[in-house]
């Protein structure tokens, strides 16, 4: 689970149950989770280092571990390790010390195992028993493995720069820190490399580095978003909505003096978020696969896999908005050319731990983020829904004062028209949505100032134009307007929380 809940819940657990029992709560509680596929891919998704350098592997004990990182656990905890500490992004888990009385547990819990497991014991009965079921055994006078218990991730990284040294936490470390303590180790030893010089990449577009091309689809959210807001406050229809339509501009007025300013209120707030998206992509491209980051790509892909594929929500619409399909059809090879590349090699720089309530605040801040952009989500789906089968809701007819019906009466294709926008900009939110969550999720370091900013400015994209025009129109239903109040405050406290951890000046810059 993510860290800004593990924190709290660990805090609860430690209060109420004592530092020990808090300990076995925590970890039963990611093993639960983690012992089921799903659950582990969500965890390794959140938590854990899928990429972490081949000179991290390693052996201990004479096992071949992928990275010399993991944690030992009392046999009272093995179970529970084993199932937890795979997808968290650990290489070993050791248990210890045995006795010939925790035989029988530590054979259970190394059963089912999907991480190399060894054991360090005086007993040599003991170990008779377990040499058939476990990987191996280690010596608790070996030099060259480092039992950690604080929770300091430059510590552990440094002691890991070592070419044979394994890193072995204590429960009570990943209880202080969080289950993103492995994959930030990780993350501090990784090597990283300085950026190739522009010069060398050239003009020839089949040699640019991917951030490139994910950077322009970036710009061209932005623009597409801005041209789309000068059209809608400027001449409203273009001559393809006209001919669409049947009707001019004054005619819509005439049928109904609520109606264009009710399409102005729709494809704002659509301007506004796709400005936000672009807000988004060229922050990921710029912070986070110009730097190597894995996740950045990740969370690019999996935004657009969603945003892009709502061009066919024309299928059930009927209308086919030219300029739309037009800049949909542009960027989506870049899209491509940005994401089926390999990742760049790491070129992040970590920056140094920071005071722990700045740490906390900034965990908050973190939950906040994340609930909102689910938030969104949901309302990004309800919208889609909406859009492409009743279209309207409830206020809408109240502001518009009249009916379904009588729209269809005024021309057959109005209802259509005012569909295609609302299920644009519903897909349009999911996108953007989930690039929130995940950056939330995925992106939280200290000194990345890039995630503030482009969280701040997708924030405003999003949020101002609703506000404005909603206020410009006079559709001031309360009831309608309360998402939007909401995630202003949810986004800006959760902002302003986590603002001095993330625009911390000691920044991971990359070496250019």
């Amino acid at each position: 689970m993510p860290d800004w809940t593990y924190q709290p819940l660990r805090g609860l657990a430690a209060a109420v149950l004592g530092r020990r029992r808090s300990q076995r709560t925590a970890l039963r509680l990611l093993a639960s989770i983690g012992s089921r596929p799903a659950g582990a891919r969500l965890i390794a998704r959140g938590f854990g280092h899928r990429h972490p350098p081949e000179r991290l592997a390693g052996e201990i004990a004479g096992v071949p571990v992928t990275v010399r990182l993991g944690i030992s656990v009392p046999p009272s905890l093995a179970r529970d390790a084993v199932h937890a500490m795979h997808p968290l992004g650990a290489g070993v888990v050791e248990v210890a010390p045995v006795s010939a009385a925790d035989v029988e547990t530590v054979r259970e819990a190394a059963a089912d195992r999907s991480i190399p497991l060894v054991v360090r014991t005086s007993d040599p009965e003991a170990e008779a028993a377990l040499k058939p079921h476990v990987d191996g055994f280690t010596d608790g006078e070996d030099p060259r493995i480092v039992q950690v218990t604080d929770p300091s991730v430059i510590a552990a990284a440094a002691a890991i720069e070592e070419p044979d040294a394994v890193v072995l936490a204590r429960p009570g470390v990943l209880v202080a820190a969080g289950p993103g303590w492995f994959a930030r180790v990780t993350e501090a030893a990784t090597p990283t490399v300085p950026a190739p010089p522009l010069r060398d990449v050239g003009r020839d577009p089949r040699r640019w580095p991917a951030w490139w091309w994910a950077l322009l689809v970036g710009l061209g959210m932005t623009g597409a978003g801005l041209g789309a807001a000068a059209i809608t406050l400027g001449p409203v229809l273009l001559w393809y909505d006209r001919d669409y339509l049947g009707m001019t501009l004054h005619e819509l007025h005439a049928a109904n003096h609520h109606l264009v300013h009710f399409l102005q209120h729709d494809r704002i707030t659509m301007a506004g978020t796709m400005v936000a998206i672009g807000a988004l992509y060229t922050g990921l491209a710029v912070g986070g696969i110009r730097r190597g980051w894995p996740w950045a790509r990740e969370v690019y892909l999996l935004s657009g896999a969603i945003g892009f594929p709502t061009l066919l929500y024309f299928l059930a619409t009927g209308f086919v908005e030219p300029l739309h399909a037009a800049t949909a059809i542009v960027l989506f090879p870049m899209f491509v050319a940005a994401v089926r590349r390999t990742p760049h090699a790491p070129r992040w720089r970590l920056a140094p731990e920071g005071p722990e309530p700045e740490r906390r605040r900034a965990l908050v801040g973190q939950l906040l983020l994340i609930v909102t952009g689910a938030g969104l989500f949901v309302g990004g789906a309800v919208i889609s829904v909406v859009g492409l089968t009743g279209v309207f809701v409830p206020t809408d007819l109240t502001f518009l004062g009249t009916s379904t019906q009588t729209l269809e009466a005024v021309s057959p294709r109005l209802v259509p028209f005012v569909a295609h926008d609302r299920a644009g900009f519903g897909g349009a939110l999911m996108a953007s949505a989930v690039a929130i969550v995940l950056l939330s999720a995925w992106g939280w370091r200290r000194g990345e100032a890039w995630v503030f900013w482009s969280l701040s400015a997708a924030a405003a994209a999003g949020f101002l134009p609703a506000v404005v025009v909603h206020g410009a129109i006079h559709y001031l239903d309360f009831i309608h307007l309360a998402p939007v109040y909401v995630g202003i405050a949810m986004t800006g406290t959760g902002l302003l929380l986590a603002r001095a951890y993330l625009c911390a000046r000691a920044s991971a810059r990359p070496r250019d």
